[in-house]
C-alpha cells in the first residue's frame, strides 16, 4: 500500500508523519472516507511498528495518518527523546487538524488509534472532542499509579529508586534549559532500561526502524505517573475499542479492564503479554483484524456525523 510523507505544525513544532489512503469505496461516504489517526506509545517511532497496522486499516478502506511526536522519530523539536504527556496530547490535536485536511477524507469521521501510553492519550483528547467517531486503544497506559506498582514488582527496587532521582534532576535540568539525562528505552533483564523484563529488548529491536533511537529522558517514570484516564473514560461519547492483554507486565489488565468499563467500550481480550499484539508475534493478526471489524461496525449504519456520536455497541 503506497503512503505519502507529510508534515503539520503541532505549537511552533514540524512534526513528521504518513498518509496511508484507504483502498475502493468500502467506508466512502457523501464528504469522503473516514481517517484513523496513529501514534506510538512512550518513545515509538512511527517506522516502529505503526505500518503494518496502517496497511491493514488502509487495505480495509480507511485512511489512515501516522505521526511522530515532537522530538522523536522524524519530526523536530527539542529536548531530543523527552516525553511530555501535555505535548504528546498536543500532537495529537495538531495530528487531528492535519488528518482533516487531507484529500479524500471526510473531516466529520476520525478515529483515534493509541497503544501503551499513547492509548491513554487518545481516551483523553476524545473525551474533549465530542466530534471525534471512535477511538482504538490497544493495550492501553490507564493508569499511572498501576503502571508504577507493577514496575515495583519486576524490578529491583533499588534500581527503580535510583532511576526515580536521576528522572528528578533530569527534569529539573530541562526546565532550566539544559539537556536531559538519558537511560535505555528498552534493556535486557539486570541492565538499566525503562523497560527491562524478559523479551522487551528483543521484542521493541526487532520493530525498531531507523528513526528510532535506544534512549528516553530518565525522568519518563514522572510522566508516567501522572496518566489517569477514568474521568476522561466517563465523559467519552463516542464508539471505543479497548485491546487487553491478560498477561501483560507493563500495563495491568485489571486496570485497562475498569477505564474499559468507565468508556462503555467494546472490550477484546488476547491471552498474551504487552507486545505480544505487535508485529512479528502471535496475536498481531488477531489484534489489526479486530481493528478492521470495529471500524466496520463504527461506519455499518450511516455516514451522519450525528448518529456516531452515539453508536450502538
Amino acid at each position: 500500500m503506497s503512503r505519502t510523507d507529510l508534515t503539520f505544525d503541532s505549537g511552533g513544532v514540524r512534526c513528521s508523519a504518513w498518509h496511508f489512503p484507504g483502498a475502493g469505496d468500502a467506508f466512502a461516504g457523501p464528504e469522503g472516507r473516514p481517517v484513523v489517526v496513529m501514534g506510538h506509545g512512550f518513545g515509538g517511532t512511527k517506522d516502529s511498528g505503526l505500518e503494518p497496522f496502517a496497511e491493514r486499516i488502509s487495505a480495509a478502506g480507511v485512511d489512515v495518518l501516522a505521526f511522530d511526536y515532537r522530538g522523536f522519530g522524524a519530526s523536530e523539536g527539542a529536548p531530543r527523546q523527552t516525553v511530555s504527556v501535555a505535548g504528546q496530547i498536543a500532537d495529537f490535536e495538531a495530528a487531528i487538524a492535519a488528518a482533516r485536511r487531507l484529500p479524500g477524507v471526510d473531516p466529520n469521521r476520525i478515529v483515534l488509534w493509541g497503544s501503551s501510553m499513547s492509548g491513554g492519550h487518545v481516551i483523553r483528547v476524545a473525551a474533549d472532542h465530542p466530534d471525534v467517531a471512535g477511538v482504538i486503544a490497544m493495550t492501553p497506559l490507564t493508569s499511572g499509579v498501576a503502571v508504577s506498582r507493577a514496575a515495583v514488582e519486576h524490578r529491583d527496587v533499588g534500581q527503580a529508586l535510583k532511576w526515580t532521582l536521576v528522572g528528578l534532576k533530569s527534569r529539573v535540568d530541562v526546565a532550566r534549559g539544559g539537556n536531559p539525562t538519558l537511560m535505555p528505552l528498552v534493556a535486557r533483564p539486570g541492565e538499566p532500561g525503562a523497560l527491562a523484563l524478559d523479551g522487551a529488548y528483543e521484542s521493541y529491536t526487532a520493530m525498531a526502524g531507523p528513526t528510532w533511537r535506544n534512549e528516553v529522558d530518565s525522568a519518563v517514570g514522572l510522566q508516567i505517573a501522572s496518566i489517569r484516564t477514568a474521568d476522561a473514560a466517563k465523559r467519552l461519547r463516542c464508539a471505543l475499542l479497548v485491546q487487553i492483554a491478560d498477561f501483560d507486565r507493563y500495563v495491568p489488565a485489571e486496570s485497562v479492564v475498569k477505564t474499559a468499563v468507565l468508556g462503555r467500550g467494546v472490550v477484546h481480550h488476547y491471552p498474551c503479554d504487552h507486545f505480544d499484539v505487535w508485529p512479528g508475534h502471535d496475536w498481531f493478526e488477531r489484534a489489526a483484524a479486530d481493528q478492521v471489524a470495529f471500524l466496520a461496525r463504527t461506519f455499518s449504519t450511516s455516514s451522519s456525523p450525528d448518529r456516531l456520536k452515539s453508536p450502538q455497541r
